[in-house]
């Protein structure tokens, strides 16, 4: 398989990759934007025929999607790293590989979820899941929703909810009412979040609670929240539960980037990794919404392609990080997130392991030695984070492919011996 050079490869075609791919297709350099959607934007901005078209995602496929020096490959999930400087890459009918000189990772984050009892039942997802399947087409109109976990991501899941027709019943946020208060209070150093704040509403918002138990035969029927020693029944439809978000770094620790304790990619100040052709923009190096997202993009690709960084993406850089951090302080995780599951309760959906079996280990690899947690096909991304959570555990590595492929797609790579 003969690769395609480019001069830069971008992974993510979320705000910190779109904003990557406009900064170096205007400076003329050749540049391969990856996505596994078929339509750029993210999740953040994600197209559907329920999601309208983002301002600054129409700006950019005016002045960016069709430039001769960019190619785009949506639908397309990255494989594996086939040797110095390539990926390998699979279509929806073909394999390819692709080199480059500099890659700029733009991976993103992916919800936390945390099992209790009864999370495997139809009608439950994550917060964030809920939003991307009504943006993707799905009906809720008349549906009862209740919407819980942590973060700003729940409002914003109970509003496009709304907006779809659903009674969202109660929005449950897993901190404290001080906590919360403060940072809103917070909110007045950043007016355009204040302002995005108070137009999503806060109605049924409720701190300090959790969800403890899903009911219902064949799907959802009611859910059990605990506030305190208190627990009371709401009876609903969906259940969209997510404990904020987590960085996504699968290609990140594969290329053998460096971690900050956090788990996020560590980046200086040009957004180079700890590898000198690597950079990293966005939610890999830190949860910090798209604002952050969007200029460490621009900043990450001046640096790649060797270009003075204006000192005024520098500043807005650091006003946004001082924000993130503000949110991650508000809404760190309390101990009643942080309490574990009965023992009966499933914790690796994949293979259908149970929380008591995974518990009765000391580390993460004898857990998965025993009982095949983290062995299924999303190689411990959700269990693995559970465990994290619970027991402290390391995160587990995932391997080669990152996600199932076709099998052509391997043995394209078999045959040069670069997977095993």
């Amino acid at each position: 398989m003969t690769p395609e050079m480019f001069d830069l490869a971008i992974v993510g075609a979320g705000p910190a990759g779109l904003a990557a791919a406009q900064e170096a297709a205007r400076a003329g350099a050749r540049v391969a934007l990856i996505d596994d959607n078929p339509r750029p934007g993210g999740q953040i901005w994600r197209q559907g025929p329920q999601a309208a078209l983002a301002d600054p995602l129409r700006h950019w496929l005016a002045d960016t999607a069709t430039r001769p020096n960019l190619t785009r490959l949506s639908s397309t999930k990255v494989a594996a790293v086939s040797g110095d400087k390539r990926l390998l890459l699979e279509q929806q009918t073909a394999s390819l590989e692709i080199a480059w000189s500099k890659l700029i990772l733009a991976t993103g984050a992916r919800e936390r979820l945390l099992p209790f009892e009864g999370w495997t039942l139809p009608g439950v997802t994550g917060a964030g899941g809920l939003q991307a399947l009504i943006k993707s087409g799905m009906p809720v109109r008349g549906q009862r929703v209740v919407v819980a976990g942590s973060g700003p991501l729940l409002l914003a899941a109970a509003d496009t909810a709304r907006r779809h027709g659903a009674e969202v019943l109660a929005v449950i946020e897993q901190a404290r009412f001080g906590r919360i208060a403060r940072f809103v209070a917070s909110l007045a150093v950043t007016p355009a979040k204040l302002a995005q704040a108070m137009a999503l509403g806060t109605a049924g918002y409720r701190t300090g609670g959790v969800v403890v138990k899903a009911h219902g035969r064949e799907r959802v029927e009611a859910v059990t929240i605990r506030t305190g020693s208190r627990e009371r029944v709401i009876e609903a439809d969906r259940i969209a539960c997510g404990y904020g978000l987590v960085p996504n770094t699968t290609l990140a620790q594969a290329l053998g980037c460096a971690f900050a304790d956090t788990a996020a990619l560590c980046v200086d100040d040009t957004q180079r990794t700890s590898l000198d052709a690597v950079f990293a923009a966005g939610e890999c190096t830190g949860i910090g919404g798209m604002e952050l997202a969007r200029v460490e993009g621009l900043i990450a690709a001046r640096a790649a392609l060797g270009l003075a960084i204006d000192m005024r993406l520098v500043r807005e850089r650091r006003r946004w990080r001082a924000f993130a951090g503000r949110v991650e302080r508000a809404f760190e995780l309390g101990a009643a997130a942080r309490t574990p599951p009965s023992a009966d309760t499933l914790i690796c959906r994949c293979e259908d392991v149970r929380f008591g079996d995974v518990a009765a280990h000391a580390n993460w690899r004898d857990a998965k030695l025993q009982t095949r947690c983290g062995m299924g096909a999303c190689q411990g991304r959700i269990c693995g984070e559970a465990a994290a959570v619970y027991f402290g555990w390391e995160r587990p590595m995932t391997r080669p492919p990152f996600a199932p492929v076709r099998i052509d797609t391997l043995m394209a790579e078999l045959d040069e011996g670069a997977v095993d």
